[in-house]
């Protein structure tokens, strides 16, 4: 039955997801906002553990924070009516600062790290990804203005870059990067929906694949990964591509929503945004390169890893997508 209950909760989140991004009113998405983060409380207190009570309560009065904000703002331009009505600049500024709270963006990230530091991988995962999606393509009817924008990003990927570095909790780690990839997002958002669109679905199934060897191996910290990472080698390798992939190594797929967002970037003239991204994604890779190292330097005897055979397919295949993805575009385009 509490299987059940969840399945319910996690098929409402998607509703108000869907709710809130198809809205034609500012006052039916702030509707949409709330299903969906009062479908994720219960999934969040699903897991036994008093860290994870923290983080729900820390995860909700942010989130309501930046929902009375909403709510005040449609209130105020409800004679408006329509979502995609101008706003002026003040009203534009207020609702795209509660926006890039609600997904995590820098100077607003503050409770992102601690929220994830205390849940499970599964619940990390929709945090990380699925979250995100309301915000941002709400974030297209704000209209937010160019210095509000620039300084989000430019922030965003410096904290993200910078914060993770002496961090030894993984969870934390992957909430950095998501606050540094956060930046990449905006940016093709700025530009391109479609760019914005094939980003976040890189992103979304390399996380996937790390997040499933993570959760199968039970690792939270990178002490761990000597101890509990796989010593099946082939997993190790795959492991340390997928971490390369997401810090957007070439001929990995992660390289190829940012080799876009740099291509439209530069079109528009935008040097110095681009320099800086790619200077704080050079952090990010020196930041999976320690991990990696953590798990991969020591040899180790081969093992047939037996347990948790469930989440190989799954991980195996995502990982394919993850790694191969690139190549057979670039195959594909060349044919």
């Amino acid at each position: 039955m509490h299987k059940f209950y969840n399945v319910i909760f996690f098929l409402t989140l998607m509703l108000g997801t869907m709710m809130a991004i198809s809205a034609t009113s500012w006052f039916t998405s702030w509707i949409g906002l709330e299903m969906n983060l009062l479908s994720l409380m219960p999934i969040m207190k699903s897991t036994k553990n008093k860290y994870a009570t923290e983080s729900m309560m820390k995860y909700f009065m942010t989130q309501a924070l930046a929902s009375i904000i909403i709510l005040m703002m449609s209130i105020l331009i409800l004679n408006n009516k329509s979502l995609i009505s101008n706003l002026d600049t003040l009203n534009s500024s207020i609702l795209s600062s509660a926006l890039f709270m609600k997904m995590g963006a820098a100077p607003l990230h503050f409770w992102l790290p601690e929220v994830i530091s205390g849940l499970s991988w599964p619940i990390s995962f929709l945090i990380l990804t699925w979250q995100k999606i309301a915000p941002m393509i709400m974030l297209l009817y704000t209209h937010p203005t160019a210095i509000l924008t620039s300084t989000t990003i430019i922030l965003s990927s410096i904290i993200g870059g910078v914060g993770g570095l002496n961090q030894i909790c993984l969870r934390k780690i992957l909430a950095y990067s998501s606050i540094n990839h956060i930046a990449w997002m905006l940016s093709a958002l700025m530009i391109s929906s479609t760019t914005w669109m094939i980003y976040f679905s890189v992103y979304f199934i390399i996380n996937l694949s790390l997040i499933i060897q993570l959760n199968s191996n039970n690792i939270f910290f990178i002490s761990q990964l000597d101890k509990n990472l796989s010593k099946n080698k082939m997993e190790k390798l795959l492991f340390t591509m997928n971490f390369f992939s997401l810090g957007g190594l070439p001929p990995f797929l992660g390289f190829l929503p940012k080799w876009l967002t740099i291509y439209h970037l530069i079109s528009h003239s935008m040097y110095i945004m681009t320099t800086i991204l790619i200077l704080t994604t050079l952090l990010s890779l020196f930041m999976y390169t320690r991990i990696t190292f953590s798990s991969t330097i020591l040899v180790t005897k081969e093992s047939n890893m037996k347990k948790n055979n469930f989440f190989l397919f799954p991980f195996y295949m995502f990982s394919s997508m993850s790694i191969m993805g690139l190549m057979i575009i670039l195959s594909t385009s060349i044919v």
